[in-house]
């Protein structure tokens, strides 16, 4: 990563700990926020006014704004003003949130109050000795009276993992920021406009005929979506984020026909591909990015419905799983979904179906789009028949119901295709759609679910 010529004296911070300017993150200007290695580590009111200030240029100038930050919190010498400084730093990151991409790179303990600084970003890499958490491991231990290493609190593989923070893990700082800046090559500067057309040499109408095996002959069976992704865009080539985390879903960046675009799909080898909350999270998280920063979106469906769980529900699958819909319901950017198996019930229905506003949905013809499967429908509307009735009740349901043409029938599935044309396909309505445009609603701001 060089240095630009582009001015930036506007942008210097706290002499020793912050420091800012104009640089090349993947080919292109970005503004570029670094915390320097000090024997004071933690954030003074100057080093928030900073941050502030160039997060405030880069939603002006229009451009991407890095982070590469590390700090033990706010300064206690500095007292309230230290928390007044990280205060106008989040502040001035919520005002460039949709505007320009934000990444921040962890390279060392970011802790307390400014560690919440993460949640405001974009996208998130953290280095392999990189540490955040708002509580530390002594509050930890006098709230609890248990004991927990900063990395099993904090550390790179907890954020990747359980909190679903880090959307990438890097192997050094060097490492962070020529990640973020593949991720930038699929994004534009900022949201007016178009995400960056590559140069691409693989045919759009190329075939997929090796996506007619790519199902198990059991209907329960499980296989890798990502074989599934990998045939469709160009070249095989996906930039996944989050893998670690809520794996039954796959979100990944791409390129089809040299546009770059969203991937959501539902990962049948982890957990059936069921939607639970961190699932749910995390394609609405993705969506409202891609949303955010024009990125076409591409859902592939095979889901048999929500989790289910006494747990689950008590935690607030209903507002959760609701936030995947509202993603849904709000993103304005072109829209494809390709029902692959099973769709069943509001899982299908939160999957970008047509009722959520997909702009073209496709289905292959093994697409099961019901309430619910065959087995559970026989056993709800047969429960005092005998076996034999039964069984010819969950055939007649899987030859009249479980097929993708009662959808296509009535409208809700635009075209049944054969899988060896699903590039060909995608390809196509994507160069139609690309083209899209929506008038906003004039509202002050959604409320919703979180």
């Amino acid at each position: 990563m060089a240095r630009s010529d582009a001015p930036s004296a506007n942008l210097r911070g706290a002499p020793g700990r912050i420091s800012a300017g104009v640089e090349q993150v993947g080919g292109r200007p970005a503004v570029v926020v670094r915390s320097e290695p000090t024997g004071r580590d933690s954030l003074t009111a100057a080093a928030g006014e900073a941050v502030a200030a160039a997060a405030n240029h880069a939603a002006a100038a229009r451009l991407p704004f890095v982070g590469v930050i590390s700090t033990s919190g706010s300064d206690m010498a500095d007292g309230v003003a230290s928390l007044h400084g990280w205060g106008r730093a989040a502040r001035s990151l919520a005002n460039c949130s949709g505007v320009v991409p934000i990444a921040l790179s962890v390279a060392g303990p970011t802790l307390a109050g400014p560690a919440l600084l993460l949640g405001l970003a974009d996208l998130v890499v953290m280095s392999p000795d990189a540490t955040a958490y708002v509580s530390g491991p002594q509050a930890v231990a006098e709230l609890t009276a248990r004991h927990v290493a900063p990395v099993d609190l904090g550390g790179c593989g907890v954020h990747s993992r359980l909190t679903g923070v880090a959307a990438i893990d890097a192997r050094s700082e060097e490492d962070a920021v020529e990640t973020i800046g593949s991720v930038f090559s699929y994004l534009p500067a900022h949201s007016d406009e178009p995400p960056p057309i590559g140069t691409c040499h693989d045919p759009v109408d190329r075939p997929t005929p090796e996506l007619r095996q790519v199902l198990p002959a059991s209907a329960t069976g499980s296989y890798d979506v990502r074989k599934v992704v990998s045939s469709i865009v160009d070249d095989g080539a996906t930039l996944e984020l989050r893998p670690k985390w809520a794996p039954h879903l796959v979100t990944a960046l791409a390129r089809v026909g040299g546009h770059p675009v969203g991937i959501v799909a539902n990962q049948p080898s982890a957990l059936a591909g069921t939607l639970d909350i961190a699932a749910s999270q995390k394609g609405a998280r993705f969506v409202a990015m891609c949303d955010s920063f024009n990125l076409p979106i591409l859902t592939l469906v095979d889901t048999p419905g929500f989790l289910p769980g006494k747990d689950l529900e008590w935690r607030g699958m209903i507002r959760h799983g609701a936030e995947l819909a509202f993603a849904y319901a709000e993103a304005t950017t072109p829209r494809i979904s390709l029902v692959l198996r099973k769709a069943y019930g509001g899982a299908y229905i939160v999957m970008d179906s047509k009722a959520m506003g997909s702009d073209l949905t496709l289905a292959w013809p093994t697409a099961e789009i019901a309430v619910m499967g065959a087995q559970g429908a026989v056993q709800i509307l047969h429960r005092r028949s005998d076996s034999e009735t039964r069984a010819a009740a969950e055939a007649d349901y899987r030859r009249t119901l479980l097929t993708p043409w009662t959808a296509a029938e009535r409208g809700l599935v635009d075209e049944v295709i054969d899988p060896a044309d699903t590039r060909a396909s995608i390809s196509s309505g994507l160069a139609v759609l690309v083209r899209k445009r929506e008038r906003l609603r004039p509202r002050k701001h959604a409320n919703g679910p979180l």
